[in-house]
This record gives structure tokens, sequence and C-alpha cells, in this order.
């Protein structure tokens, strides 16, 4: 149920971070399974007309996710076939699709899905910075990694299963769909994940700002109370995102201290606020929120175990942000401009998440 209400919540975020970002009617599209995928229609409606895809859309509506995917997004989709769900084991895809399995079946659905509309090209230029792989998290909270084999990208999951993909760039009103040949499937552990998630509410806070943090309290509450996070809370009042992330999540947000905001050239936050620029406030705001529950313990496993000591992954806003965590455990967030601002308060749980602390405000490119 956790992950059923994070996908719903996260289509509702990632359309007020990327208002604006459908890719229009009429470009050119590859055709799959022989046939024609329409860019003016949405994700759910291209996949009903593929004729590969038929379990997919069975289990995407047994899973109650028509609505989400029919959502204005942007979503990034990597789609299995119909012989990438006959490969499994005997049996799997209808026991998956019982509705007593919906849990299950939603969470390896939203491992499918990422925030954000990612072209080859910029998982490509991922993998390249990331110095040969690019680890991926999805809305379903799995951690995939990208490579490239030949010319063709290659995503692994969390129990090294490896899916190619063989149709890149099928372009969405509200997103994109890259064919893949195998289901991806979550880790063992990710199910005491959410575990732990839910059972973290009973967990002590740490103070910010010497101010006391409820993990019964969601976002925007923890938010109001900080003493050091005035500006923060201003900001995303004009930016109309309360309501948003008040919502169930979950969300992580790294959130930048009012000396943070104050150290941004002279007179930058007076014109964030002002009316007429709400979408730029919305953009640079929700380059701070990724979906799913982030740890401080997860940012350190996905660095330590990449190629180059960085987990590389997205905002809601579609941004690249990047992790680094040094040998004495601290931990640093880079934003798309190439600034670093290390996190001075972690693990803050929320209700509906979790809050960073950070000494910086992230700025996309």
């Amino acid at each position: 149920m956790l992950t059923t209400i994070r996908m719903t919540l996260t289509a509702s975020a990632l359309a007020l971070a990327t208002a604006g970002t459908a890719f229009a009617a009429g470009h050119a599209n590859p055709e799959v399974g022989g046939a024609e995928m329409f860019t003016d229609k949405n994700i759910i409606e291209n996949a009903v007309n593929s004729p590969i895809h038929t379990t997919l859309v069975a289990a995407v509506q047994a899973a109650g996710l028509v609505d989400t995917l029919m959502g204005d997004g942007p979503f990034t989709v990597f789609a299995p076939t119909d012989d990438a769900f006959a490969a499994l084991p005997a049996g799997t895809v209808e026991t998956l699709v019982k509705p007593e399995n919906k849990d299950t079946l939603t969470k390896i659905l939203t491992c499918h899905v990422v925030g954000g509309a990612v072209m080859a090209s910029a998982v490509a230029d991922m993998i390249a910075s990331g110095g040969g792989s690019a680890s991926v998290e999805t809305l379903g909270g799995c951690v995939l990694t990208a490579a490239l084999e030949g010319d063709n990208v290659t995503i692994t999951d969390e129990n090294g299963g490896v899916a190619t993909v063989t149709v890149a760039d099928v372009k969405q009103s509200n997103g994109v769909i890259h064919v893949i040949n195998a289901v991806l499937l979550p880790g063992a552990d990710d199910a005491m994940k959410d575990d732990a998630m839910e059972s973290s509410m009973e967990m002590e806070n740490p103070m910010v700002g010497g101010a006391e943090m409820l993990a019964s309290k969601d976002i925007i509450d923890n938010a109001v109370n900080s003493p050091i996070h005035t500006t923060l809370v201003a900001a995303v009042q004009a930016a109309d995102l309360v309501e948003t992330l008040k919502g169930p999540g979950p969300f992580t947000v790294f959130a930048p201290t009012d000396e943070a905001f104050a150290a941004l050239p002279e007179g930058t936050v007076e014109t964030l606020l002002k009316p007429e620029n709400k979408a730029m406030l919305q953009k640079v705001l929700t380059a701070h929120v990724v979906a799913g529950a982030v740890t401080a313990e997860d940012l350190t496993k996905a660095a330590r175990r990449s190629h180059d000591g960085f987990y590389h992954f997205n905002a809601v806003s579609g941004d690249a942000l990047s992790a680094k965590v040094t040998h004495g455990g601290r931990v640093f967030i880079f934003d798309e401009t190439g600034n670093a601002y290390e996190v001075t308060t972690a693990n803050v749980m929320q209700s509906n998440g979790v809050i960073h602390v950070v000494e910086g405000v992230l700025l996309p490119r």
C-alpha cells in the first residue's frame, strides 16, 4: 500500500515540477511491435496499442496504476515485452495479478518507472559521467544500474538481472518509453525497507535548529516548526507546493537553511518569490525533492558501490543530483552546476518521507 500511495502522489508532484515539458505531437516515433506510437497519446494509450505489451497492460490494470500512468508525469517507463514476462518462472504472472498480491505487483511495476522524461542520450551521458555505469532510482524505490554493452543500453536490477533496451525513445505526451527484453525485479530487502520506513515513525529524530522534529508529522508541519527554514517555507508556499509536500509521498527533501538562501546573490530570493516567477521557483524547489524515502545510509551504500564513488540520481524536477560520501562518513550533494553542499543534519524522519538539511541551495543548470 505504501508503494501505491507513493506512485500516485509522486505523479502530482512531478506534474507541478515539470509543467510544459510534454513532447509535441508530430515528431517521428519508432514503431513498437509493428504498431505506430503516437507522441500526442499518453503511456497507457500507446501501451494498449502495442501488440507486444499485453501482459504489461494487464498487470498495470491489476495494480490500479492506470490513472497514474495516464497522468501528466512526465514518467520514463522501462517496458518489458510479453516475451519478457513469459520468461519468468511458470505461474509467476498468474500469481502476481491476483488481488491479494497487489502490493507486490505494484512494487515490481513501479521499479520500472523513473520520474522525469529521461531520453537515451541522457542515460548515455549519465553512464559516461559515471565511468561506465549510472545508478537510477525508480519511483518504486529500487536502484537500477544503467550501462553500455556495445551500442546497447543495459539495465541491471537489484538482483543482478539484466535487461537490454531494444527500442529506445518512444516519446509519449507524458514522458517516454524504452522497451526492454526482461522484467526488472526489486531486491529481497525492499520489503524490509518499507517496514523500516513505517517503524521509523517511532524512532527518535534529530533536532533541527534547536527545534524538535516529530516523525509523526509531515514534511510541511516539521519545516514550519524549524526556526532555520523560514525562507524555504515561504518559498514552498509561494510555489503552491504545500499540499503536494503534505501528501502521503514518500518524498526525500534536501532542505536548504535560511543561511543557504541568504548566500545566494543579492535579490535572488525576492525575485523568485514574485508571482510571475512561480514556474522558475517550482523548478528550483523540486530540484531538492526526490521520490521515495532515501536515507543517508541509502546514499552512502549507493555511492560506495559505484565505479566513481558518486551516486547519481534525479530530482522530481528531472534535474541530476549526485551524492559523494567522504571516508569519514560526511555526505555531500552536488547539483547540476557542480556546486557541492554538505548534509548537516541527516535522516530527519517524517510521516511522509525524510528531510536532510543541506548548507546550500541546489540549483538546476
